[in-house]
C-alpha cells in the first residue's frame, strides 16, 4: 500500500509532537475540569459573539450621544514591538507594480507583506491561537486538537487551522457595549509598572476592576460586554509618538515594551468570565500581567487559557485609547469584525468606537 507524502509527514509530525509533549509540561484542568463541550454545543467554532442579542446590539447603540468617532487601533510598521521572533516587513512590488494601461494611461500599486498578520500590532486572538497541552495531547477551545483540525497541503504542510480558523468568529464579528477600565488614573501610577511580584500594583485585580467601575460611574460589566483596560504601557509606542521617534529610539521603546508589561490577573480574568463578557483588551501585547501574576511568575498568560481556551472569550490587544481618553469617554458602541482569512490564527484590524 502506498501511503502519499501528506499522509506520512502528518504522521511524523503527529510522532514528533508526542515525543516533545512526554517531556513538556502538561496541564490537565481542560480535562478533569471538562472545559467542552462548551455551552453552545460541541460543535460550536465561534464562542463569545454568539452572546450578541439584538437588545444588546440596540443597547450599545444608545451609547452613542455625541455622534463621535475614532479607531483605536495601532500602526503596522516594520520596527513596531513584535512577541519573539514575529516580523512584519512590506515591500512595494514595481514601480510601479502595473501599468500604464488603456487610453488613460492608468498605472497602480500593490503591497507584498511577510507576517504573521494575525498577531502583529493590533492583533485579535482566534481561536487556534491559544490552547493547552495536556496528556492527552493539545486541547483548544470546545476541546479541538488542533493534531486533527490542522488542513494540510502539498508534503503535509500546515496551510490552515481547520474548525479553529478565525473566519467562524469573523462571520458573527463583535458590536458591544464596551467599557474602558483607567487603571492609570485609578491607581495613579503612569505607566502602571511590570509585575515584579504577586502583589505588584501592575496586576489589576477583581477588586480593581470593580474599584475603577465604581469610581469611573459605571453600570456593573454584563453579559456581552467588551473589556479594556488602560494600563499606560503602550503609550511607548502610540500612534502619536511612534512616527517621530528615532530608529535608535524605537529600538529603546522595543526593548522595554517587550520585557513585561502589566495587566490582568487571573482574578480579574475569571470575574469576567462569571460576567459572560465577550472580549477582553488593551493596551499591551498580551493584556495578562507579565512575568508576575497573582499566583506567581510561573504560568505564561494564564488569562489567555482561562478566557479563550476555556469560555471562548476572544482578546484583542495593542490598542491605543488616546482618543477615548482624551474625550473623556469611557463608555462606547465598539465594532470590530476580524478578518475572513481562511483557516488563520487571528486577524489584524483597527477597531472603531463610536459615543
Amino acid at each position: 500500500m502506498k501511503l502519499s507524502h501528506a499522509l506520512l509527514a502528518g504522521a511524523a509530525a503527529m510522532c514528533l509532537t508526542a515525543v516533545a509533549n512526554a517531556q513538556a509540561p502538561v496541564n490537565d484542568r481542560p480535562l478533569t475540569e471538562n472545559w467542552a463541550p462548551s455551552e453552545w454545543g460541541p460543535d460550536d467554532k465561534v464562542g463569545s459573539p454568539n452572546r450578541t442579542t439584538p437588545a444588546m446590539v440596540l443597547r450599545a447603540v444608545g451609547l452613542v450621544k455625541e455622534g463621535m468617532t475614532a479607531t483605536i487601533g495601532k500602526l503596522y510598521q516594520s520596527e513596531v514591538p513584535l512577541f519573539g521572533p514575529r516580523t512584519f516587513t512590506m515591500s512595494i512590488p514595481g514601480t510601479p507594480t502595473g501599468g500604464p494601461f488603456g487610453a488613460n494611461a492608468l498605472v497602480y500599486h500593490d503591497e507584498f507583506l511577510s507576517t504573521e498578520i494575525g498577531q502583529v500590532s493590533t492583533q485579535f486572538d482566534g481561536p487556534g491561537h491559544i490552547g493547552v497541552n495536556t496528556s492527552e495531547g493539545m486541547f483548544f477551545y470546545n476541546g479541538a486538537d488542533p493534531m486533527v483540525e490542522y488542513e494540510r497541503g502539498a508534503g503535509g504542510r500546515v496551510v490552515g487551522m481547520g474548525r479553529l480558523g478565525v473566519e467562524f468568529v469573523a462571520a458573527k464579528g463583535f458590536v458591544c457595549r464596551g467599557v474602558l477600565l483607567d487603571a492609570v488614573s485609578y491607581k495613579g501610577l503612569n505607566p502602571l509598572p511590570i509585575p515584579d511580584s504577586a502583589d505588584s500594583p501592575g496586576i489589576v485585580t477583581r477588586a480593581d476592576v470593580l474599584g475603577m467601575m465604581e469610581a469611573q460611574g459605571l453600570d456593573p460589566i454584563g453579559e456581552g460586554d467588551c473589556v479594556f483596560v488602560y494600563t499606560g504601557h503602550g503609550d511607548i509606542w502610540s500612534n502619536e509618538a511612534w512616527p517621530t521617534m528615532s530608529s535608535e529610539e524605537r529600538a529603546a521603546a522595543r526593548a522595554h515594551f517587550t520585557s513585561g508589561e502589566p495587566g490582568y490577573g487571573i482574578s480579574a480574568c475569571r470575574y469576567f468570565a462569571e460576567q459572560k463578557i465577550m472580549m477582553t483588551g488593551g493596551d499591551t501585547s498580551a493584556n495578562d500581567a507579565q512575568p508576575f501574576g497573582e499566583e506567581g511568575n510561573g504560568f505564561a498568560v494564564p488569562c489567555h487559557t482561562e478566557l479563550q481556551t476555556q469560555h471562548g472569550i476572544w482578546n484583542l490587544e495593542n490598542l491605543d485609547f488616546s482618543p477615548l481618553l482624551k474625550a473623556g469617554v469611557h463608555e462606547f458602541l465598539f465594532a470590530w469584525a476580524p478578518l475572513r482569512i481562511v483557516g488563520a490564527t487571528g486577524s489584524p484590524g483597527n477597531p472603531v468606537v463610536m459615543w
